[in-house]
């Protein structure tokens, strides 16, 4: 009893000294220009035109009085690992970058920045969303068992490409 209550103290405390933040990136070429793209990610009304996965899809949205940009806001209610809370857009920077903060209360409270940013490449724009979270216990825990990167890296991996399958799509 004594080595199991040791082990179970190791990874607490190991859950504990991890790093307090958390750093996923991922990119997707588009082939479309930036002003096309920049709407799909501005306006945060056109969100569910590309989902990250099924679970957001089912999330009950209420949004703010301004429809995109700097100040546009987004409240969601979903089931499991959708959970809930709020985005608003803190920059935005027409056909080249947004940044949006997402406060999530569940299925735990966590404080997240991201940032897509658009750079024109010839016939195509190389999109990268950036997120930058705070590392709650819970993350460090899980951290311990599982790649955080990987398991957040396909979820973005899952919205870029359903952006890319809308952005390319005719109007």
């Amino acid at each position: 009893m004594a080595i199991l209550a040791g082990v179970v103290a190791a990874v607490l405390t190991a859950a504990a000294t991890g790093p307090e933040t958390i750093t996923v990136q991922r990119g997707i070429d588009i082939k479309a220009p930036p002003e096309r793209i920049f709407p799909l990610i501005n306006h945060l009304r056109r969100w569910p035109e590309w989902p990250t996965d099924d679970g957001e899809t089912k999330a009950t949205r209420t949004f703010g009085p301004i429809a995109s940009g700097k100040g546009a806001t987004a409240q969601w209610i979903g089931s499991g690992s959708t959970g809930s809370g709020r985005m608003e857009i803190t920059e935005s920077v027409p056909s080249s970058r947004v940044t949006v903060m997402a406060d999530f209360r569940k299925p735990f409270t966590a404080h997240n920045i991201n940032t897509f940013t658009l750079e024109h490449r010839g016939e195509s724009t190389h999109v990268t969303w950036s997120w930058r979270g705070q590392n709650v216990y819970l993350l460090r825990l899980m951290n311990l068992f599982t790649n955080a990167d990987r398991m957040m890296g396909s979820h973005f991996e899952s919205g870029l490409q359903a952006l890319k399958r809308r952005a390319e799509s005719p109007p």
